[in-house]
This record gives structure tokens, sequence and C-alpha cells, in this order.
């Protein structure tokens, strides 16, 4: 089991395309969603990702504040049907919120949820922040994490 935490720059050939595979298998065919995976904010996230047996496990994109959204945000989060089961999103979101509040020394991270995974990121620290809305036709709802006083 491998963490790795990569600028899009960063990426080889092969682990964009398993980024992307990933979502893609998960967001559209899994979830049966088309809509634009490839939306331009890859280039500016940063990509945090799970590897085990070199096989792409998990996978987030943490985007910096000023460029989605005025806050950070944390999104595309994924893990791999095979994987599930094991505690891996919320190892990833974990580790993914402390390199958003330590390295990009960032205080809130904004996050577009899908409404039925409330309760997993709220027993992370998110608060929910809207009302449901469609997104792609899934319902969303946006939270926010704040690390402020």
């Amino acid at each position: 089991m491998d963490w790795y935490i990569k600028t899009f720059k960063e990426l080889t050939n092969d682990e964009l395309y398993d980024l992307m595979k990933l979502r893609v298998d998960v967001f559209v065919v899994e979830q049966e969603c088309p809509y634009p995976e490839l939306d331009s904010h890859d280039q500016q996230a940063i990509h945090y990702f799970l590897k085990i047996a070199g096989e792409m496990a998990a996978n987030v994109r943490i985007l910096p504040a000023g460029s989605k959204f005025n806050e950070a945000s944390i999104g595309r989060v994924a893990v791999a049907e095979k994987f599930r089961g094991n505690g891996y999103g919320k190892e990833l979101m974990r580790k993914a919120i402390d390199y958003t509040t330590t390295v990009l020394a960032e205080q809130q991270i904004k996050i577009q949820a899908q409404k039925y995974l409330k309760q997993f990121y709220s027993d992370l620290g998110f608060i929910q922040i809207s009302d449901p809305y469609l997104d792609d036709d899934i319902p969303h709802i946006d939270m926010i994490w704040n690390n402020k006083p």
C-alpha cells in the first residue's frame, strides 16, 4: 500500500490514466451519470492517491482557494469498488484535510457532496451549508470544514 501526493505535472502518463479511469468507472459508469469529467481543474489540483499492489485503489483532488471556490476544496473522491469497505475513503479524506490545512495552510475546505454521503463527511467534521440540489441529476449538498477558532 503506497500513498502519493502529486501535482498534475508530476503525474506520469500511467498515473493520470489510472486516476481518470477510476473516476470515470465510479462516477460515469457505476453511477450512470454522463458528465464532463475533464473539467479543466485537474491541472491546478494536487492529486492524492492510494495504490495497492500497483493498482489505483483510491484518489482525490485538492484545489487551492480561489480556483473552483473561494475556499480550498476537495473533490472527485473515489474508491475502486474492489477496495471499498476497508476505510480507505475516510483515511484518504483525513490525509487530504491534513495536507490542505498544513501544507496549503488553509482554514476552510468546501466540498460538493452527494447527499447520501452526508454522514460520511459529517464524521470528518464537515457541516452542511446548502439545501439539497441536483448536480447532473444526483442530489448534492455543499458542505464546509472549518479550522477557525
